[in-house]
């Protein structure tokens, strides 16, 4: 077998004669008893360092980890708890201000509705009365203003029926002759 090392660029033959005069202990095979030895002390004191020493503390670390977060997601599920009941009780009383404000506007429009219908009433018992009253001043001027017109018709005619005979006709005679057309 040929060995060539890298950094010296040398060859080395690995035989036993080799090997025991100077190369490599590992490869002797007369060595390999104490080898096994050493390896299987070497190996049970790391076994027990491990076991005894960083594997507690590791899992130490580990569990207390573990239980932060369980803590921590519990916590988070008692606040995730209070949130939805503090939701809750917010649209509760949202819902709560909701129906008092259309109570209360209910309120206000049938109290406006009341208060126009009667302001209508009011206002139309007015108006009926001014109505009347007109009425009143209408027929009354109307009732006048006839008697004004056969006061003036009698006059008129007086005048109409002296100017085109020449005869001169009393007012009684003249009132009676336009009372009659007037019917």
């Amino acid at each position: 077998m040929r060995w060539v090392t890298p950094l010296a660029g040398a060859v080395m033959f690995a035989t036993p004669a080799v090997a025991s005069e100077g190369g490599m202990p590992q490869l002797d095979p007369s060595a390999f008893m104490p080898q096994l030895i050493w390896l299987a002390i070497t190996f049970i004191a790391l076994y027990f360092i491990m076991t005894k020493l960083a594997l507690p503390r590791i899992g130490g670390a580990i569990e207390q980890r573990r239980s932060k977060i369980a803590d921590d997601l519990d916590a988070a599920q008692n606040l995730k708890h209070e949130t939805e009941k503090a939701i809750a009780a917010y649209e509760a009383a949202l819902a709560d201000a909701r129906a008092k404000a259309h109570a209360i506007a209910q309120e206000t429009r049938d109290a406006l509705s009341a208060e126009v219908e009667a302001e209508r009433v009011k206002t139309e018992a007015d108006l009926a009365e001014k109505l009347a009253g007109a009425e009143k001043t209408i027929n009354d001027s109307k009732a006048k203003a006839l008697g004004e017109v056969q006061a003036v018709a009698t006059s008129l005619a007086g005048h109409i029926v002296s100017e085109l005979t020449g005869v001169k006709v009393t007012r009684p005679e003249i009132s009676k002759a336009v009372s009659s057309l007037a019917k």
